[in-house]
């Protein structure tokens, strides 16, 4: 795709579809208003319709009149006293969503309704509608084609469907401002988008197409093309070393673990901020519960377990794009949860990588086994600082729904970097506290602690759990509830959403040697 930013007004740009974001109730005059009396009136007639509306992420279609463009399209970005980057990004998305099914090769988009609100101004809106854009493109239905011999393309679409247009060309609308600099702006959102959409690509395939070796070679191939190192661990080896639980979680399963780690820069090189950053994403290829079995209702989604790991694997080279050599570390255990007569019981006690003795009372809570050992692991390899993302519980989604993260960390301070990077990256989080008087509910008759226990503050005890295989500063980042959608939105299809991407891409930035 073609990025332009051009600084003419916005009727006077040629494509086939001009986007006008809405802020607040359409008033139809000075700029908006000029575009109304060239398109004959006709927003204005929408608006009286109520097919124009002020209420965010809702959209219209109209004929252009004057202009010179082939169809215009509206987006409500809501009220502009509550207008912020998140709102903003789901503008860009929004807007390609909703061309879905339509023919389009270019898009134009005028940012200055947005610009004139939004901190930053118009570099901080070309960036997040220009990721936006490149988000709101990816549809799952793109994955696998119709194929009568059952083989498996990726890349290529369902015919029928409606999906997004593939744009040739994004054109960017800022009259008066700084091209280059808006230019700049959009291409590091473009490398984000592009980002995210990876991770959700591989997120979104299915258990008989992606196994823990499968996700192994995507990241070799990702290694080579961004000059990364890589190493895979299989199971001889990671029994060597003592992952006793990343081992336990995967050895039902026909298609046996791999521990990817990769790494940007050099072995225990600190960033610009004096941290050694390791990622660390759960990639659990799909979970059936293992003995402790998953009631089948909705099973089929948990292909979608291994959404953490395919979200590190895709943030380290989003980060080696934008900033290559930067130190980071990313960490992918990749296991199926299987039953099977090798199976882990419920009761089995195994030694942890960091000598802790965990008596696994369900093997359906396996996410913070096989992380518990990544991040142990971590450690070795010279992390000062980590930060892990996973479809852990569904106590998360239960509580704060599907647009809401649920975050732990400590200390306090390296929680407040990470949301920070959240802030810039437009993406939403709620801090839950690591209440220590629960500490003894997790306690195990045979050994250091159990996996896990009662109903009642579960989402605590997950995070405590956690705690206790790392020494460093340490964030958990739980997506059980945000990871994928089962209902499209305004700006996403169903499927995975690549939420916290750009979270782990712009804390590693922030560490970015100049």
């Amino acid at each position: 795709m073609q990025l332009r930013v051009v600084t003419d007004q916005p009727w006077d740009v040629k494509a086939d579809v001009l986007a006008i974001p809405i802020v607040g109730e359409p008033a139809f005059d000075g700029p908006l208003g000029e575009l109304n009396r060239r398109t004959g009136g006709e927003l204005a007639a929408l608006a009286a319709f109520g097919e124009l509306r002020a209420k965010r992420f809702t959209s219209s279609i109209a004929s252009s009149g004057e202009l010179a463009v082939g169809r215009v399209l509206t987006v409500s970005a809501g009220d502009a006293a509550k207008l912020d980057r998140e709102t903003v990004l789901h503008v860009g998305a929004a807007a390609e969503h909703r061309l879905g099914g339509r023919h389009a090769r270019s898009l134009a988009i005028w940012l200055t309704p947005l610009a004139d609100v939004l901190d930053g101004g118009v570099e901080a809106v070309a960036e997040l509608v220009a990721r936006g854009i490149v988000e709101g493109s990816f549809d799952p239905k793109s994955l696998y084609p119709d194929d009568d011999a059952g083989h498996v393309t990726i890349g290529s679409s369902r015919s029928g469907t409606q999906m997004p247009p593939i744009l040739d060309e994004l054109i960017l609308v800022v009259p008066g401002a700084d091209a280059a600099a808006a230019h700049k702006a959009a291409e590091r959102g473009v490398i984000i988008g592009e980002g995210a959409n990876h991770a959700k690509s591989l997120s979104n395939r299915s258990a008989n197409d992606i196994s823990p070796e499968v996700l192994a070679q995507e990241a070799r191939d990702i290694a080579t093309r961004h000059d990364l190192w890589i190493d895979v661990i299989e199971p001889d080896r990671a029994r060597e070393l003592g992952m006793g639980m990343f081992l336990a979680v995967g050895q039902g399963s026909d298609n046996p673990p791999r521990m990817i780690v990769m790494r940007s820069g050099g072995e225990g090189e600190k960033d610009a901020l004096d941290r050694h950053l390791a990622i660390v994403g759960k990639g659990v290829c799909f979970d059936s519960g293992g003995i402790s079995i998953k009631p089948a209702d909705r099973m089929e989604e948990m292909k979608m377990d291994k959404i953490g790991a395919c979200t590190v694997i895709a943030a380290i080279a989003t980060v080696a794009r934008l900033a290559p050599g930067t130190p980071l570390l990313a960490l992918a255990p990749a296991v199926e949860n299987m039953p099977g007569s090798h199976s882990t019981r419920p009761g089995d006690v195994v030694k942890a990588l960091n000598g802790k003795w965990v008596d696994i009372t369900n093997t359906d809570a396996e996410g913070r086994l096989i992380l518990g050992d990544a991040m142990t692991y971590a450690e070795t390899l010279g992390a000062t600082h980590i930060v892990d993302v996973a479809t852990l519980t569904g106590a998360v989604s239960r509580a704060f729904g599907h647009l809401i993260t649920g975050a732990f960390g400590t200390p306090q301070g390296w929680y407040d970097d990470v949301m920070t990077a959240a802030d810039k990256a437009a993406e939403r989080y709620w801090q839950i506290p690591l209440l220590d008087d629960y500490v003894p509910d997790m306690e195990s008759w045979y050994g250091d602690l159990q996996n896990s226990g009662s109903a009642e503050g579960s989402l605590i005890k997950s995070g405590l759990f956690l705690r206790e295989f790392r020494t460093v500063p340490w964030a958990h980042l739980d997506i059980g509830g945000t990871g994928y959608f089962r209902k499209t939105t305004p700006w996403a299809a169903r499927g995975a959403t690549g939420v916290t991407h750009a979270t782990l891409v712009e804390l590693a930035l922030a560490g970015a040697k100049a």
